[in-house]
């Protein structure tokens, strides 16, 4: 009974049980400890809860001795002769010493800390083998895997062809390990946590307290949030100080709103409305503003440039001061894209300052100075810029300078021959010389809608590119004026008289305006009455030159296409669409056909229109003979050489051609050259040679057979022996011979004339009473000579 007693039922006992420790049978024990049991993972977690939930306990150490049996007891094993020793006990320790008490409590702390050491111990062990198994599974599952790969690539067909159990079975493996590196992971992740400490939380730190109020946040200020118009008025008549930094920060935004969206909405057809609402704000104290705003819109659009520089113009005329400041603004511009090779921004600057010039703000010279500066170390980007540039104010330059634009094409000109730039950037300056002998259509100077100011009324600004220029970027950041009430006055009378007499001249233009409207609605119903529509999409040009073209092509002989053609009705002034289609037809052919120069002769010879159309052609074609392949060129020559050498067409056309070195190409050359060949070969060389020497077609020839310069006469000369038709040139080669002694004689007759009017002013001077005497005797001198010339003219 004693033994299975509680521990709580015997209380001395557990007070005496220092004296259990020191028997021999415990100390046997202690020397010769059991072996170690590896501890459950559950009891492990058991332990350390405990040891979490409550901390070791000094007082408890001290007691070492309690804990032992109270576990031995839980444990199930009570030790032997306890209970028998327990009478004694009190009395045994009331014996002992203080120094075996400060023995035993030391060799209970040993004991302790040797017990907390072996548990820390298998801890470790247990922790490790639990690892290593996990390590081996892992490794067993990764070969598994591996070699079912393994599997499947040396049998790509095995799972396309294996059963549904298979394929099933395969899934739920890969599923399974899966579900085991998951498991893996997790009892890593929860071991991990285990065995870190548990760390303190470092408490949030405060916010920081909000920065200072800046000067420029002052109230009143939106700050960049979009307020209301309504809540700005309302602000606005808040304010009660008026010349208060709020109200004038206030005031400054919503200038700066304003006329951005001014800006911002002007076009072509609403400029004239938008140019009062723009007077109504102060553009005295928002110019910087307005330049800003008219140069980021044209950057961010350069197609509406062209407004945007009459907008400009408009307010030069009221403000020089701000159209100044705009042209210095947008010349450092380029400059700093110049500087920079920014391409995109240098070609809106040029834009820009190409409208200014046409619009008379920016004088002549700054664009001939841009102009040169672009060109004088020419590059590919630079060069279209110039070209671009050109074709901008080339109309307006043309009209106020023309030398200065002469100048720059002969630049354009010596760049394009020196050849160093790319194709794409001379195909361009070829199309420049186009534009400019098309005195540059397409391209006018100003548009009728926006030519809004008469240029007596114009400032013109004239600024170099090299001078220091100011671009008063203070202007665009907001200041407070002291003397804010007043410019505001001044500005309101300024504006008042600007509008005012903008009003009346809108008043007077809208009367006119209406009287011009009832006249144009008197009109058109008069219009209505004869209306006539007409077709302005050349319909039924293109069919009919379909209809010529299918039927040459259909017919077998030119009789036949002929016969086909005239029955064709063609209104007065279409019979030009044809002999252009006969020509095109002859041209396209891989060599030419003599189909169409009997059916070009049987029209000439049908009626005169067509040949005077022949005519026509001849000149156009010989004109851009240039533009044509060497194919085409031939069968066109031929084709007119066929029209020439039956008569159809008339000789005096070869007036049109002038033979020298200056005035030909190559290609008008070859031309020549093949036009001369076939008629020697339709007519032969004699019968050439004598339409050739008609007296009466000679002022025709002589621009092909010159005889105005021995170079000329010479380069004829040679060409035609080249391409074996030397025998045309006889009379022009008798004529080189004679040239020196012609010259020769020219020169003594001028001679003589000098002499004898040097002696007709000195008997003039000698005697006055011969004077009649005198102007006789001059008079059968002047007859002689005459007639002496008409005689060396036979010779």
């Amino acid at each position: 009974m004693a033994a299975s007693a509680s521990p709580a039922a015997s209380p001395p006992r557990r007070r005496h049980s220092h004296r259990d420790d020191d028997s021999p049978r415990h100390r046997k024990r202690r020397a010769s400890p059991s072996p170690p049991r590896s501890p459950s993972p559950g009891a492990d977690a058991d332990r350390r809860r405990r040891s979490r939930a409550s901390p070791p306990d000094p007082d408890r150490r001290r007691r070492g001795g309690d804990a032992e049996p109270s576990e031995e007891k839980e444990n199930g094993h009570a030790k032997p002769g306890r209970d028998e020793e327990g009478d004694d006990r009190p009395s045994r320790r009331a014996r002992v010493s203080d120094g075996e008490e400060d023995g035993d409590r030391r060799r209970r702390r040993a004991r302790v800390s040797d017990d907390e050491k072996e548990d820390g111990r298998r801890r470790r062990r247990a922790r490790d083998s639990d690892e290593e198994r996990d390590g081996r599974r892992g490794k067993r599952d990764r070969e598994r895997e591996r070699d079912s790969r393994r599997h499947r690539r040396r049998s790509p067909s095995s799972e396309s062809g294996s059963s549904p159990d298979d394929r099933r079975r395969r899934r739920h493996r890969r599923d399974e390990g899966s579900r085991r590196r998951d498991d893996r992971r997790r009892r890593d992740d929860d071991r991990g946590e285990r065995r870190r400490s548990p760390e303190k939380r470092e408490p949030t730190p405060p916010l920081p307290p909000p920065p200072p109020l800046l000067p420029e946040m002052i109230p009143g200020r939106t700050g960049g949030i979009y307020m209301p118009p309504f809540r700005m008025a309302q602000m606005l008549r808040e304010v009660e100080d008026k010349s208060s930094p709020e109200f004038q920060r206030l005031t400054w935004d919503a200038l700066k709103k304003s006329i951005n969206g001014l800006v911002n909405k002007v076009n072509a057809t609403n400029i004239k409305n938008i140019v009062p609402e723009l007077f109504a704000e102060n553009l005295v104290r928002g110019r910087g503003l307005f330049c800003q705003s008219c140069i980021k819109s044209q950057m961010a659009s350069p197609g509406f440039t062209d407004v945007f520089a009459a907008l400009v113009a408009v307010v030069n005329t009221k403000f020089p001061e701000i159209g100044r400041l705009l042209l210095v603004r947008v010349v450092l511009q380029l400059k700093r894209a110049y500087k920079r090779n920014d391409k995109p921004q240098l070609l809106a600057a040029t834009k820009f300052i190409a409208h200014l010039v046409n619009q008379v703000v920016a004088h002549e010279l700054v664009a001939l100075e841009l102009l040169t500066v672009l060109l004088e170390n020419p590059t590919d980007d630079s060069v279209e810029v110039a070209v671009g540039f050109v074709k901008e104010c080339g109309a307006m330059l043309q009209d106020l300078s023309p030398q200065g634009l002469h100048a720059i094409f002969e630049r354009f000109r010596g760049i394009l021959h020196e050849g160093e730039i790319d194709k794409r950037v001379q195909f361009l300056i070829e199309g420049l010389f186009a534009i400019r002998k098309a005195k540059f259509q397409g391209f006018p100077a100003i548009r009728p809608e926006l030519d809004l100011v008469e240029q007596e009324d114009q400032f013109t600004h004239e600024i170099s590119l090299e001078d220091d220029l100011d671009p008063e970027t203070i202007l665009n950041v907001f200041r407070a004026n002291p003397n804010f009430v007043e410019d505001e006055k001044a500005y309101e009378n300024l504006k008042r008289s600007i509008l005012g007499a903008e009003s009346s001249e809108d008043e007077e233009g809208s009367d006119a305006a209406s009287d011009d409207e009832d006249e144009e609605e008197s009109d058109e119903e008069e219009d209505e009455e004869q209306m006539e529509i007409r077709d302005r999409t050349e319909t039924n040009l293109v069919n009919l030159r379909r209809t010529i073209y299918l039927t040459i092509m259909s017919s077998v002989d030119f009789e036949e296409a002929g016969h086909k053609l005239m029955k064709i009705k063609l209104e007065p002034g279409q019979e030009m669409e044809l002999c252009i289609m006969l020509l095109e037809c002859c041209s396209q052919e891989r060599t030419y056909l003599r189909y169409y120069g009997l059916l070009g002769q049987r029209f000439c010879m049908i009626n005169k229109v067509y040949q005077e159309n022949f005519e026509k052609c001849f000149v156009q074609q010989y004109s851009m003979i240039h533009r044509l392949e060497t194919n085409k060129l031939r069968n066109v020559a031929k084709f007119f050489a066929h029209l020439l050498g039956t008569d159809a067409l008339p000789w005096h056309v070869l007036a049109y051609i002038r033979l020298t070195e200056e005035d030909t190409t190559s290609s008008s050359r070859i031309f020549i050259k093949i036009l001369f060949q076939e008629l020697s070969e339709h007519l032969g060389i004699r019968l050439l040679n004598e339409r050739l020497n008609d007296p009466n077609m000679q002022g025709s020839f002589e621009s092909i057979f010159p005889k105005d310069h021995p170079k000329n006469t010479r380069f004829s000369i040679n060409f035609f022996t080249s391409i074996g038709l030397g025998g045309i040139t006889e009379s022009l080669r008798e004529y080189l011979k004679n040239m020196p002694r012609l010259i020769m004689q020219q020169q003594k007759l001028e001679s003589s004339e000098s002499e004898s009017s040097g002696s007709e002013s000195g008997s003039e001077s000698s005697s006055s009473g011969s004077s009649s005497e005198s102007e006789s005797e001059s008079s059968s001198d002047e007859g002689d000579r005459r007639r002496s010339k008409k005689r060396r003219k036979r010779t």
